[in-house]
């Protein structure tokens, strides 16, 4: 059984990763945890995600193996782990080519922008994109606000609100979350 991560194992091999797949010249983007930190949110502390497209998986999974990585292929369909073995830990890499229920595409990739990551310049999920697929998976099995609400407080002002809220309109629990986060004050995401 693999123990969690510490910090610095974890910027270690997110910095490795980018590393990997700059240097095979894939398309990719940070998301998740460490996109919202590049935006401005706090460090996650469990794992690193990173976006390819599906037809990319393949080169993926194989740069990060020249890398040093250990690549799983978990039960989940949609993604998979490349582990790094670090002094203190080890840590992994969501490497995840369905976000949310939907295909990575070439355009989510293009809207990522740069950022510095740990001394290392990265395409990043704009925040648009990272909050509406953390709103697409909220369900009565998966309904936890408190990341959201964290990451909400600390990139407010970077995201159309009112557009996820007409992105999300389907869901209930989502459309609950935008409620709580304008009853908060936190923004109005009221059309």
């Amino acid at each position: 059984m693999r123990q969690s991560p510490d910090v610095a194992t974890l910027r270690e091999a997110l910095v490795h990763a980018i590393a990997a797949l700059k240097a095979a010249e894939l398309p990719f983007a940070v998301a998740g945890g460490y996109a919202l930190y590049a935006w401005g949110s706090t460090e996650p502390d469990h794992d690193a995600d990173v976006v390819v497209e599906r037809r990319s998986l393949d080169a993926a999974r194989l740069a990060l193996a020249d890398a040093g990585f250990d690549i799983e292929q978990p039960p989940e369909d949609w993604l998979i782990k490349a582990w790094w073995r670090g002094t203190g830990s080890d840590a992994f890499v969501d490497v995840i080519f369905e976000l949310a229920g939907e295909p990575v595409s070439d355009d989510l990739l293009r809207r990522a922008q740069t950022r510095l990551l740990h001394a290392v310049h990265a395409p990043v999920l704009a925040p648009h994109d990272v909050i509406a697929a953390k709103l697409r998976v909220l369900t009565e099995h998966c309904c936890d606000y408190t990341p959201l609400l964290r990451a909400t407080r600390a990139i407010r002002e970077q995201v159309d609100w009112k557009q996820l809220r007409r992105e999300s309109a389907a869901n209930p629990y989502a459309q609950g979350f935008l409620d709580l986060v304008d009853r908060l004050r936190l923004a109005d995401t009221r059309p």
